[in-house]
């Protein structure tokens, strides 16, 4: 069942341990499929590097798993809980990456001090209130904190991005991790820095949604 697509979320999790934005087993990449609106998500406990496609668990939309012979995760519930409730998602991923979770522990939004953040943040990114692992309350803090940005904080956790594929989910958060390395250092040796100004942010937003990458065109027939 879904043999492709189950591939193409196995190596998506290994990419986040490539990428260096988990370690050990931590962390998760989830896709819904647009045809038959299951999700697909890692397994729980399993380190990336042994992952293969046939672990990936497909469950329904309520948690009901319908392939798989191991557990899912951990954060089944709290992907279910957005699929549910924000049709245009469908690729959710969970990281500990370093910088942004240290704002994580410390409640902090990030704002957009760079036009790189603008473009894809836009005003910063939220963190949410404090919610247990495992629960549907994550999920709805995520709900509740996206805004215009594809990431949210999880206080004293980590970090949730999303997309409507897997790309743009995990480009979210590889742009996170690097932003909130850059808004580290900079507020260390300035802590009254300014962000951007809602007019420059909303240039740079505006911009790079319309003209950054390669236009599809029509073909002519």
């Amino acid at each position: 069942m879904l043999e492709n697509l189950k591939r193409l979320v196995c190596q998506a999790n290994k990419s986040l341990k490539e990428l260096n934005l988990v370690k050990w087993t931590s962390g998760n990449v989830s896709f819904r499929d647009i045809d038959t609106n299951v999700v697909i998500i890692k397994p729980s406990g399993v380190h990336f590097d042994e992952l293969q496609p046939e672990h990936m668990v497909i469950v329904d939309l309520v948690g009901n798993v319908l392939e798989g012979n191991l557990k899912p995760s951990v954060d089944t519930a709290s992907h279910l809980y957005v699929y549910r409730n924000r049709d245009d998602i469908h690729s959710i991923i969970h990281t500990h990456s370093p910088f942004a979770t240290s704002f994580a522990v410390r409640g902090k939004d990030i704002p957009s001090y760079t036009t790189t953040a603008a473009n894809i943040f836009r005003y910063c990114v939220p963190c949410s209130d404090f919610a247990a692992i495992g629960e549907e309350e994550v999920g709805k803090q995520i709900v509740d904190h996206l805004g215009n940005s594809p990431a949210v904080l999880l206080r004293n956790h980590g970090v949730f991005t999303v997309g409507k594929d897997i790309e743009h989910a995990l480009k979210a958060a590889v742009i996170l991790e690097e932003t909130a390395e850059y808004a580290h250092y900079a507020t260390l040796h300035d802590p009254d820095l300014l962000p951007l100004s809602k007019e420059i942010i909303d240039n740079c937003y505006r911009f790079y949604n319309t003209s950054y990458g390669q236009q599809v065109k029509s073909k002519s027939i």
